[in-house]
């Protein structure tokens, strides 16, 4: 009898024991803590564990691919098609940066009607430019409009592609397109922010996205395009991306005419103090990282040029910004954060065009005009009564045509006669078509909000909600301003 007691006694004291012991696991950092100390999981071993997955994947492609000889230029081709990728993720991160640049700019009642703006703009560019817009600008030879290959069913060399590994393959190329069409319709977003029917921006964006942007790209970068076979040079698109979103954002902004309040009574114009300058910078900042993917990523391969165009790309935005600075200390006797901005976008639209082919030095000088342009560019708009809350019309296609100008100067094959025949032949055309664009989106939907609507903030009468909700919001002072319609 004792020795059955006995046993149970000890049996009860292992229990809990036992029952201490796993109870530790129960506490909120107790497992943490006994893998911290254990050496299969200590820091240096949780580290390898990507690695690893790095290597059975590498491995496992490795047993797949036996079939491929390795040949010098089958990795050379793969080395392209991943740095193109990699470009391509850059370029449509600068989406992120065009959306807080914007938010940040304008007042915070508009701040998730500008936020949708930039995020679907992307989605509609990459389904229009899939359907035609990409065949329009590169297949075919004809030297006005590309066709043939639609919805992305041709082969590469119809769109002018060698075959990989000599060319890259197709879907990374047309990735990488479609990120710097969407680009040409975001800029358009800027410049026509805090008044635009949502539904009429979203139908332009497609329409500029399938037609507009496609048809004036094919003439520069397109196989027999007129532009190219003249000689005119656009690197990486001052002209064919951003000018030409500049032009249809500066169509857009006239015909709807300014913001409710940005004129007084004498047509004088008043600050819009953007709500967030936090947010402006940060889109400021990934717009710059995003730039590595723009200009280096068009040189369409993985070689020792892509170092040299990131170098000048960064040469010029760091003068835009210094310069820009300057000025505008120099003209309002203080340092102006937005112009700071603006004047390092502007380096960088303007080094785009011959970020290839100019010198460093050349570079700091493109963007340093580029910073000093963009100050009275901004304040030349407001007084003819353009109402563009961003700057993009001023950073876009002011500066946009000043690189590409710049190209005809500083390069030795280009042709400043050519250049500017350039310029004019795709702004002619973009104001052109941009135009009946919005006139018919006009006559059809309406293309502005009601004054009502647009004291109430685009945010409520558009969305029903708020990126603010319980927040304490600030009035707006400038309610009960003019109203300007373009009839």
């Amino acid at each position: 009898m004792k020795s059955k007691l006995k046993f149970r006694s000890n049996k009860t004291k292992n229990r809990r024991s036992l029952s201490a012991r796993y109870n530790r696991f129960l506490e909120p950092t107790g497992l943490t803590n006994q893998l911290r100390w254990t050496k299969w999981f200590s820091p240096t071993t949780l580290a390898c564990i990507p690695l690893l997955c790095l290597i059975i994947a590498l491995w496992a492609g490795a047993a797949n691919a036996q079939d491929q000889e390795l040949t010098p230029e089958y990795i050379k081709g793969v080395l392209d098609a991943i740095w193109i990728l990699v470009a391509s993720v850059l370029v449509i991160f600068m989406n992120a940066g065009f959306g807080m640049l914007e938010t940040g700019f304008c007042r915070q009642k508009n701040a998730v009607n500008i936020l949708s703006k930039n995020l679907i703009v992307f989605a509609i560019a990459t389904l229009a430019f899939w359907c035609i817009g990409f065949s329009i600008m590169f297949a075919g030879e004809n030297p006005v409009i590309g066709s043939g290959g639609f919805f992305l069913t041709g082969e590469p060399g119809t769109y002018g592609l060698d075959p990989f590994p000599a060319g890259l393959p197709l879907p990374v190329f047309f990735l990488f397109q479609a990120a710097f069409a969407g680009t040409a319709a975001t800029i358009v977003s800027g410049a026509v922010a805090e008044r635009v029917e949502f539904s009429a921006f979203l139908l332009f964006s497609l329409l500029i996205t399938a037609i507009s942007y496609p048809i004036t790209g094919h003439w520069v970068w397109g196989s027999g395009g007129w532009l190219g076979e003249m000689g005119f040079q656009d690197f990486a698109g001052s002209t064919v991306v951003h000018s030409v979103g500049g032009w249809a954002a500066l169509v857009g902004a006239y015909l709807l005419g300014p913001r409710t309040g940005k004129y007084d009574n004498n047509n004088q114009p008043r600050a819009i103090p953007g709500h967030n300058m936090g947010f402006a910078t940060l889109g400021c900042l990934i717009l710059w990282i995003g730039w590595f993917g723009f200009n280096p990523g068009s040189q369409l391969a993985a070689d020792e040029n892509v170092v040299y165009i990131a170098l000048t790309t960064n040469l010029a935005a760091a003068a835009g910004g210094a310069t820009a600075t300057i000025t505008s200390w120099l003209r309002d006797h203080k340092p102006d954060l937005s112009m700071i901005i603006n004047g390092v976008l502007a380096g960088l639209v303007g080094i785009t065009a011959g970020c290839n082919g100019v010198s460093y030095l050349e570079a700091v000088i493109i963007g340093a005009i580029a910073g000093i342009v963009v100050v009275f560019s901004v304040s030349l708009f407001e007084k003819l009564n353009i109402d563009d809350p961003v700057g993009a019309i001023s950073v876009h296609l002011v500066c946009g045509a000043w690189g590409t100008l710049a190209v005809g100067i500083f390069v030795e094959d280009a042709n400043i006669l050519t250049q500017v025949i350039g310029i004019i032949s795709i702004g002619l055309f973009t104001v052109i078509i941009s135009t009946i664009f919005w006139q018919v989106l006009k006559a059809a939907i309406g293309i502005r909000v009601d004054p009502e609507q647009e004291y109430q903030g685009l945010d409520i009468s558009e969305h029903g909600m708020e990126a603010y909700h319980g927040f304490v919001k600030e009035p707006d002072s400038l309610g009960t301003g003019v109203f300007h319609d373009r009839s």
